[in-house]
């Protein structure tokens, strides 16, 4: 048991590090300012994941005992990571693989770049003299973030509606899967679930809109060219995307746990009354 804690723990530390160094190890023509801070990012990302999954008692990281939402969540992120990096290294060192996924996203690109559309807005983000190039760069990479955690998001979906999610492979415990929730913290447990699963589905909605427009207002301070940098390109895109994906499964799966806790007490309910009757 404790061996394959301890092996599961270091699979899982070193997948993390792995999809952090990605930019960095993949584009090897562009230059990198700070490439010890990649991996010092990278060793610390996999040392918390092995300490986390390596005990028995849960601290940070939510549902780890409930697959398959945190692997959805790596899936997103090491998706998108690894995705808009192969495009960036179509420019400099294509290939087939390269220059295909290249093409599929700016596909992807011309049919999510509408008006008032999530990617539509990261592109104005630019200032109006930024290369065409640049613009160019920006839509496919903003289109393809988009897209992978989407279909994230879509996939747990289906495992709650097709394997009945978090319950299809036995009980589940909301204190390893949901350390930072404090029970006791006053009110009706479920009413939080469902209010802190709503404030996170919204959150989730919004900030691919709400991001661009700060960016664009605070354009003074953070200057929106630095995109032209394909690793600023690559985390800034990931993390616009990213984030707002985990906020909606996060919602999604507290509003599951809420509906779950809700017909646990009303079976219990029903049966007190039926032997009350009796």
């Amino acid at each position: 048991m404790v061996f394959y804690r301890v092996t599961g723990a270091a699979f899982r530390a070193a997948l993390v590090a792995g999809a952090i160094a990605t930019p960095s190890l993949l584009l090897t023509t562009q230059n990198i300012e700070t490439p010890e801070l990649v991996v010092f990012a990278a060793i610390i990302a996999g040392l918390l994941v092995f300490l986390e999954y390596n005990t028995v008692f849960p601290s940070f990281v939510e549902f780890r005992d409930a697959p398959p939402l945190n692997r959805l969540r790596f899936f997103a992120f090491f998706g998108t990571i690894l995705a808009l990096t192969l495009i960036a290294k179509n420019a400099a060192a294509p290939t087939d693989v390269t220059a295909a996924l290249a093409g599929f996203g700016a596909q992807v690109g011309d049919m999510l770049d509408f008006p008032y559309s999530p990617v539509r807005l990261v592109v104005l983000m630019l200032p109006q003299d930024a290369p065409p190039a640049l613009l160019t760069d920006l839509r496919v990479a903003a289109a393809m973030s988009y897209t992978i955690c989407l279909s994230a998001i879509i996939l747990f979906a289906a495992a709650i509606r097709v394997r009945g999610w978090p319950t299809g492979k036995g009980s589940f415990n909301v204190w390893t899967n949901l350390p930072l929730f404090d029970p006791t913290g006053g009110g009706d447990v479920v009413e939080r679930l469902y209010r802190d699963a709503r404030v996170n589905i919204i959150l989730g909605v919004l900030l691919p809109f709400i991001i661009p427009a700060a960016v664009k207002l605070a354009s003074s301070m953070i200057d929106p060219l630095m995109l032209s940098n394909p690793h600023v390109m690559i985390w800034t895109i990931a993390a616009w995307a990213f984030l707002p994906a985990s906020l909606i499964m996060r919602g999604i799966a507290m509003s599951r746990i809420a509906d779950l806790i809700e017909d646990k007490r009303r079976r219990t309910y029903a049966q007190a009354e039926d032997m009350q009757t009796v």
